[in-house]
């Protein structure tokens, strides 16, 4: 009897045996175990060209592994900054284009980071301008266009030489002009609500942070508007006569506002 249940168990137990060891034999085997990282390399960016961005996200992981300290480890980290980026997943391909700033900074294709840091970024507040009108005007946050216009300016000063740093200075253009809109275009939704000051203080930003963008003939004349409604004449009759220095040709000086016209984050 006591033989039958050691031959029970026995059994039971190789039975067991057998079953884990199926299950490890079926575990996926790692294919870039034999592969050179040249060979992991030119994998990854096939899948990048196939659209298969997270199978690239994989294998560069695994050739940051096997090749560090190495240009090519370089990079695989900006390519799969590159790959996040096409699955939107921009605060992922930010946090991977930081860590290799962070790493290299002698790096030679630290331009390269930075303006693509810079274009995730510009990308990225396009996007809400795009449906920004069903927000509340007040609560918009520029942090996105702000570190955009950051990183374009490094390329522009740090590499001037770089093939990066006419499109970085061109960018860093429309972003100026981009915010001082947003600046103006609250500060007349404030005057609109009669916030005078609130107003006031929005152009006063524009003027000293943007004071070469264009829209600015609108913040002197709704500065103009805010003292005039504050019954503040010296204030109103300083801010007209900036306004008829600056641009003497201005409609809003025979007009006052425009009624009709484009949205204001309309460009082109």
């Amino acid at each position: 009897m006591l033989r039958s249940k050691l031959s029970v168990v026995l059994a039971l137990t190789l039975a067991t045996v057998a079953l884990l060891m199926g299950g490890c034999s079926s575990a996926p085997l790692d294919k870039t175990a034999s592969m050179t990282p040249e060979q992991i390399y030119a994998d990854g960016k096939e899948m990048l060209s196939n659209g298969s961005y997270d199978k690239a996200i994989s294998l560069f992981d695994k050739l940051e592994g096997r090749a560090a300290g190495t240009l090519l480890a370089q990079q695989a980290q900006l390519e799969k900054a590159y790959a996040y980026f096409k699955i939107d997943q921009n605060a992922q391909a930010l946090a991977t284009l930081d860590r290799f700033i962070k790493l290299h900074p002698a790096s030679p294709v630290l331009d390269y980071a930075y303006y693509f840091k810079g274009v995730i970024n510009f990308n990225e507040d396009l996007g809400l301008f795009s449906w920004f009108t069903r927000q509340d005007l007040s609560e918009r946050d520029q942090q996105a266009a702000k570190e955009s216009f950051a990183s374009f300016k490094e390329v522009v000063i740090r590499f001037p030489s770089s093939r990066y740093a006419l499109d970085a200075k061109q960018r860093m253009g429309y972003i100026v002009n981009l915010l001082a809109q947003y600046e103006v275009h609250v500060a007349r939704y404030y005057y609109s609500r009669g916030a005078y000051l609130a107003s006031i203080n929005r152009v006063q930003q524009a003027l000293l942070d943007y004071n070469d963008a264009p829209v600015l003939e609108d913040a002197l004349f709704i500065l103009y508007k805010c003292y005039e409604s504050l019954g503040m004449p010296q204030q109103r009759d300083d801010a007209k006569r900036v306004l008829e220095l600056n641009y003497p040709q201005s409609e809003y000086l025979t007009s006052g506002f425009k009624t009709k016209s484009d949205p204001w984050w309309k460009l082109w």
